[in-house]
């Protein structure tokens, strides 16, 4: 189905941010939220609280698969690293893009990060006005250009 010769509202966008930065949250929401892109944000504060979100378990119950993954590496309880390859090893999530937003440039996480089959891998901009051009371009690129997996 083309989306520019649908006559139907496009669907929101379900975007699932793992990060357990509260200032990273916070600009991220910003800046997704500046774009006129229609997408539904969740918020997962680490690893264990993404799987229960992607799984629908506990509070998170009955929350929608996501069209896109924008993950942390460095968090408690279970870091990004182990989120991704638990979901490339999970047939039912395995196709969900997965892009790496992380303060991390490190060759290391880098290489390993697509090496688990990352989709993207962004280091976090230092400044406020390059991390809202970095969210920006992710969006842009992921919700306008690309045609996103059909669950």
């Amino acid at each position: 189905m083309n989306h520019l010769t649908d006559n139907r509202p496009p669907r929101p966008i379900e975007v699932l941010l793992v990060d357990d930065d509260e200032a990273d949250v916070d600009l991220t929401l910003r800046a997704l939220r500046n774009d006129k892109i229609l997408n539904n944000i969740h918020v997962a504060r680490d690893g264990v609280e993404a799987m229960q979100f992607l799984r629908g378990e506990g509070k998170f119950a009955g929350s929608p698969r996501p069209d896109l993954i924008l993950l942390d590496l460095n968090m408690p309880r279970k870091d990004g690293r182990e989120v991704l390859r638990e979901i490339r090893s999970d047939s039912e999530l395995a196709n969900i893009p997965v892009v790496v937003i992380t303060t991390s440039d490190a060759p290391e996480d880098i290489d390993r990060s697509y090496s688990e089959h990352a989709n993207s891998y962004i280091t976090k901009p230092v400044g406020l006005d390059q991390f809202k051009r970095a969210i920006s371009a992710v969006q842009e690129y992921w919700f306008a250009v690309v045609a996103l997996p059909s669950k």
